[in-house]
């Protein structure tokens, strides 16, 4: 994952850090740059854009454990001993040109020349051993993924919809948000996160949809729950209502004679719709009391009352508490 150009750059010095700073300063010093030379906030700025790369860059190094012990590595041999050519033709001199400063001669002390290699290079054995990229095993690592989120409201996610989304970098990327995403649900889109240090494949966007809760309609898996309140008549007698659907258009649903609060009248199709399966739309009965009676109305009920059924309607629910 190294490049050759890390012995020419300072990633501390980019960041103002020591060498020694530790993930929560990093990241607390990196937010305060990202801020201040975001392209978004400068427009037109040409010198913050490339300040802004130059940050996101040591950045990216640093905050990686495993990027920020080879990048220290070789930092340290660039500016440290020397080594060498070593034979009339061919020698390190050639080796190594296009390595560093191409030309200069370091001469390695210590622990020898093989040992370094290995160091550097991410293996144990001899220089001719290692495969594969820059650390030696494995080839060229991916690029580190962008981890973010975006909040929708209820109809985004049930159509779905297509939206632009910005990065740290200033680049714009297109995301589309699938009909049907539920809240949490996480989008991935390939290729488009940080480009790799070395030359590997780009990181991923990894993208959480939070979805925002709606005063009508509520998701239940592919379902989609509505409460309507019918009257008592309508509830007792029977009658024809209107219920909403998330699509816009109402739909006409029977209530039976008799229904109780709390029965679900399904409309088949009508819930949430993904590529694979589809939902229902789940109105749930609530019986609506009246507040208030004019005298005539109380009078009508009362003599209702003298001649309505007698059964407890909590008969049930008595005896089951008491098993």
């Amino acid at each position: 994952m190294a490049s050759q150009d890390w012995f020419d750059k300072d990633f501390y010095k980019v960041l103002g850090v020591s060498k020694d700073a530790s993930e929560a300063d990093l990241k607390k010093v990196y937010r305060k740059l990202a801020r201040e030379f975001h392209p978004d906030s400068n427009q037109g700025n040409a010198k913050a854009e490339a300040k802004f790369k130059e940050i996101s860059e040591a950045y990216s190094v640093l905050s990686d454990k495993d990027q920020r012990a080879e990048y220290d590595q070789i930092r340290a041999m660039g500016s440290g001993a020397r080594f060498s050519a070593g034979g009339p033709q061919g020698g390190f001199d050639d080796a190594f040109s296009g390595f560093g400063r191409g030309g200069q001669q370091y001469n390695f002390q210590g622990g020898g020349f093989e040992d370094i290699l290995g160091g550097m290079f991410g293996g144990g054995g001899r220089f001719g051993q290692s495969s594969g990229g820059f650390r030696g095993y494995g080839g060229p690592q991916k690029g580190q993924d962008i981890v973010s989120s975006v909040t929708i409201d209820f109809f985004e996610a049930f159509h779905g919809d297509t939206m632009s989304l910005t990065t740290s970098e200033g680049r714009t990327v297109k995301v589309k948000i699938p009909a049907g995403v539920a809240d949490a649900q996480k989008i991935r889109l390939r290729g488009k996160g940080y480009p790799s240090p070395d030359g590997g494949e780009a990181g991923d966007i990894v993208l959480t949809v939070k979805v925002k809760k709606h005063p009508v309609f509520e998701r239940d898996g592919l379902n989609i729950k509505v409460n309507v309140p019918v009257t008592f008549v309508e509830a007792t007698l029977g009658a024809t209502i209107e219920v909403p659907t998330p699509d816009g258009e109402n739909v006409k649903l029977k209530v039976a004679p008799g229904t109780p609060s709390g029965r679900s009248l399904r409309v088949k199709g009508r819930g949430i719709k993904t590529a694979k399966d589809s939902g229902d739309l789940l109105a749930v009965v609530q019986v609506a009391v009246p507040s208030h009676l004019d005298d005539a109305a109380r009078e009508a009920l009362e003599k209702f009352s003298a001649v309505a059924p007698t059964e407890n309607p909590r008969a049930d629910l008595l005896s089951e508490a008491k098993r």
